[in-house]
């Protein structure tokens, strides 16, 4: 990809004429390249999806792991328009008919991020503020590091209300889905 232009938006078509081997995302019309992640960073990504795949079988909703072109348009505006595009480590789909190509183009129900160094921010700050947004019912932090998971769930305000954190040898009941519990001793594990 050339260097970004300055005042220029970046989109969906423009993401899709770039260089497969590399990963990007792109905020609010900025693009971020994006670093290969560590073992660590795919072994709990791993052990999430496998409680999750485990869970969803045979149900509606599907996961899915990175990559995974996710695309929450604002103003209905169109998919190849969106100027948000993002890779989330983990992601609940609830309504098929927005499943496109390389991803999704809407709403999830469920994104986990597992953060590390370079992303921390985006995934706290950036990430959050559009998720919440978006009106995204969960969203998950996970701090490889700290071994700690911060879960934040949709307000009948439209806002994250007070998060609560989740330590390894701790489980977590999924709001979205109340039958579901995530047991974060194999996650962290993984990375032992």
């Amino acid at each position: 990809m050339p260097l970004a232009q300055q005042n220029k938006k970046y989109t969906y078509a423009d993401y899709l004429s770039w260089p497969e081997n590399e990963r990007w995302e792109i905020i609010d019309g900025i693009p971020y390249m994006q670093a290969a992640p560590t073992w660590q960073h795919q072994a709990i990504s791993g052990q999430f999806l496998k409680q999750l795949l485990e869970y969803l079988d045979g149900k509606p909703c599907k996961a899915f792991a990175a990559p995974f072109d996710l695309r929450i348009p604002e103003m209905n505006e169109a998919d190849e328009d969106t100027t948000f595009v993002v890779q989330p480590d983990l992601v609940v789909v609830c309504d098929k008919e927005r499943l496109k190509g390389t991803g999704y183009y809407g709403v999830p129900t469920l994104i986990i991020e597992i953060t590390s160094p370079s992303t921390a921010k985006m995934d706290k700050i950036w990430k959050f503020a559009k998720y919440e947004k978006a009106g995204v019912k969960e969203y998950w932090i996970v701090e490889p590091e700290n071994k700690l998971v911060t879960v934040f769930i949709l307000q009948e305000n439209n806002q994250y209300g007070r998060p609560e954190v989740y330590s390894e040898s701790d489980k977590i009941n999924v709001s979205v889905f109340p039958d579901l519990s995530i047991d974060l001793k194999p996650v962290f594990d993984a990375i032992a």
